[in-house]
């Protein structure tokens, strides 16, 4: 197999700033994919004017590779279908992720099957060399470089990441095809040593920054670095956002990117920190802050169902639900923030994406 180039189009897509929602999936009462509003999902973030979809990572549920649920490939394949459906009508370039997971050799096998499903980049876990030396991660990501563009991933430690220095992320930004990076420690020390890393590897002009801080999105995407690369400074903004967040509400996350890349509050920061500050919160709530993230995908589900997207708030897991008091959060800031949300454009368009 060839190795895979992400297009000029794409690049600029990415470079430029997009919002990519990390999407879920979507089950029925007796836990199997529900096909029609999977597909209504995919039709939801597209309409909503996203300008990725990334397909099985952390929100998706890594448990879709399990032999028992055997899902891994299916919602791949689904995904790329409503995609091909979208571009046939609109022409519009979507950057379509798959998350790749797992040791080297199951890492290479997903990372294959989504170059052999016309993905254009993976973004890359390494959750599973908790201990590893940089050397062997970085061995590890040029055999998936060597397949399919890369997105790095600083998934947090609270939801199975693992501390990753600046001295990996500037050996990282140094391979070939690595084309983007979400950063997503939620902790600014370690979004700082992603940003310097980037910098001093010479690619800045070359590598995205996504944001997956879903505690400081917006102060995230408002933010310009101004860091030396040992011979001259040089600036660099967060692009966009790959993030659980933005798979609901997703039309006021284009919207707020729009916002944000018009520079049209550039003066007024009081009120785009009290706007940074009611996303957080919404976060919170969402993602189940109070209980160390355990109803992070739930909160998610729990939107979704809401505003008839989903049927139900299961998952794979059966011991996963929403946790005590989630639903009460989720109710607060519904009716703290009612702007926020995009229920009525949801409305006008279910049982269109529902057909």
């Amino acid at each position: 197999m060839s190795q895979i180039k992400l297009n000029k189009e794409k690049v600029n897509a990415l470079n430029n700033g997009i919002v990519i929602p990390a999407i879920p999936l979507a089950l029925n009462v007796n836990r199997k994919m529900d096909e029609p509003r999977q597909r209504a999902l995919m039709r939801y973030y597209l309409d909503a004017g996203a300008g990725g979809l990334a397909v099985a990572v952390h929100t998706t549920q890594f448990e879709i590779r399990l032999p028992q649920f055997g899902l891994f490939k299916p919602i791949l394949e689904l995904a790329k279908e409503e995609l091909n459906r979208f571009v046939s009508k609109t022409n519009k370039p979507i950057v379509m992720i798959s998350g790749v997971i797992g040791q080297t050799n199951q890492a290479i096998k997903e990372a294959r099957l989504a170059a052999d499903f016309g993905y254009d980049a993976v973004l890359l876990s390494l959750a599973a060399f908790r201990d590893a030396s940089n050397p062997t991660l970085l061995d590890h990501c040029k055999a998936i470089a060597e397949i399919i563009p890369v997105i790095g991933f600083y998934l947090q430690p609270a939801v199975g990441g693992r501390i990753l220095d600046v001295n990996f992320w500037l050996e990282f930004a140094r391979i070939e095809n690595v084309v983007a990076i979400k950063i997503a420690p939620f902790n600014r020390y370690q979004t700082l040593n992603v940003v310097r890393g980037i910098i001093e590897s010479g690619r800045a002009n070359e590598i995205a920054l996504y944001t997956g801080n879903d505690d400081n999105i917006l102060v995230d995407l408002l933010t310009e670095y101004k860091l030396s690369d040992g011979k001259d400074t040089i600036k660099k903004h967060i692009s966009g956002g790959l993030l659980g967040h933005w798979a609901v509400w997703t039309k006021k996350a284009v919207e707020l990117l729009e916002m944000v890349h018009s520079t049209t509050h550039d003066k007024d920061i009081r009120k785009l920190l009290t706007l940074a500050a009611q996303i957080t919160d919404c976060n919170a709530a969402f993602f189940d802050a109070a209980n160390n993230f355990a109803g992070c995908i739930t909160g998610i589900h729990e939107i979704l169902r809401r505003q008839g997207l989903l049927e139900g708030i299961w998952t794979l897991n059966e011991n996963e639900t929403l946790s005590s008091g989630q639903k009460e959060e989720i109710d607060r800031v519904y009716r703290a923030y009612p702007e926020l949300n995009d229920d009525a454009f949801v409305a006008e368009n279910l049982g269109r994406w529902l057909s």
